[in-house]
């Protein structure tokens, strides 16, 4: 096995358009479990912790970047606006696996059980790509995840990062397990309230082949809040019946199956419970606005 240790993200570039066979490696912690129960054995790895171009992040004309080597403690640290992400983040693994996890990981292992997705999939992400010969793409997080460890990135091509257009308004991120650390969801969940858009997005995680979009739940609660004026004055309280019918709605989107980790009926109760907690919560902060 060939490791080659590029400095920069062009010599990154031109690696993999030389060794397209090569996987790229950040944090490790996915690829790492896979060569060491000998799953996997790549004829070459590209090292990319050597990069500083993929461990940044910045915001421009109300857009967010998020480079895909940035770990996930250091998003706890230096992006504590984005809640929803500093949950997620904060639920990843031990402290030492979210010092060297990356969001960028998650991105390319595709695992539906990814706990940052579906806060990428919420945001209604793009997932940024390059490769020496053609540039730069970006392709939306739903086309870029195209099923269980599945995605649209090409041989030749790297992840440089996320970006997203930057909401006004709460959110949260909430997962379901055997225990509160080091855990694999049995469920995931994402809301984000866009209060400009007066739209809910809501994506779930580990509970179908990829992040899936909760779309009927969102728009039944965004109509809800249109009708009874909550949009308008926060103040304004959602029927009880309505918050049930979204909760409903969301575990019915789900698509899981029976595992190891839980039957598909648990995990559409989950669905259920943290879609009825996550808006309470997002309908009280509204009251009281933090987000602002």
């Amino acid at each position: 096995m060939d490791v080659l240790l590029p400095r920069s993200l062009e010599e990154a570039l031109a690696l993999k358009a030389e060794r397209p066979e090569a996987i790229p490696l950040a944090g490790g912690t996915d690829l790492m479990v896979e060569l060491n129960f000998g799953r996997l054995r790549p004829a070459a790895i590209i090292d990319l912790t050597r990069v500083s171009q993929l461990a940044t992040h910045h915001q421009e004309n109300g857009d967010v970047f998020l480079g895909a080597g940035l770990t996930y403690a250091a998003i706890v640290k230096e992006l504590p606006d984005f809640k929803p992400l500093v949950q997620a983040s904060r639920s990843v693994g031990s402290p030492q696996i979210r010092h060297r996890g990356t969001v960028g990981g998650n991105l390319g292992t595709a695992s539906p059980a990814g706990d940052a997705l579906p806060v990428l999939a919420a945001y209604d992400a793009d997932v940024v790509l390059r490769s020496q010969a053609r540039g730069e793409r970006s392709l939306p997080w739903h086309a870029f995840l195209r099923g269980p460890k599945k995605t649209a990135l090409a041989a030749d091509e790297l992840i440089l990062g996320t970006r997203w257009k930057r909401l006004r308004g709460p959110g949260s991120f909430s997962k379901i397990g055997t225990r509160n650390a080091m855990v694999i969801a049995v469920a995931g969940l994402c809301l984000v309230v866009d209060e400009d858009g007066r739209r809910v997005n809501v994506a779930l995680g580990s509970v179908g082949p990829t992040i899936i979009r909760a779309s009927q739940a969102e728009a039944q609660i965004a109509s809800v809040m249109g009708s009874s004026g909550a949009w308008q004055d926060p103040s304004t309280t959602v029927p009880d019946q309505a918050i049930d019918e979204f909760a409903e709605l969301v575990a019915s989107a789900a698509r899981p199956l029976d595992d190891v980790r839980g039957t598909a009926a648990y995990r559409r109760h989950g669905c259920r419970v943290l879609a009825r907690r996550a808006l309470t919560w997002s309908l009280n902060e509204r009251r009281l606005p933090t987000w602002l």
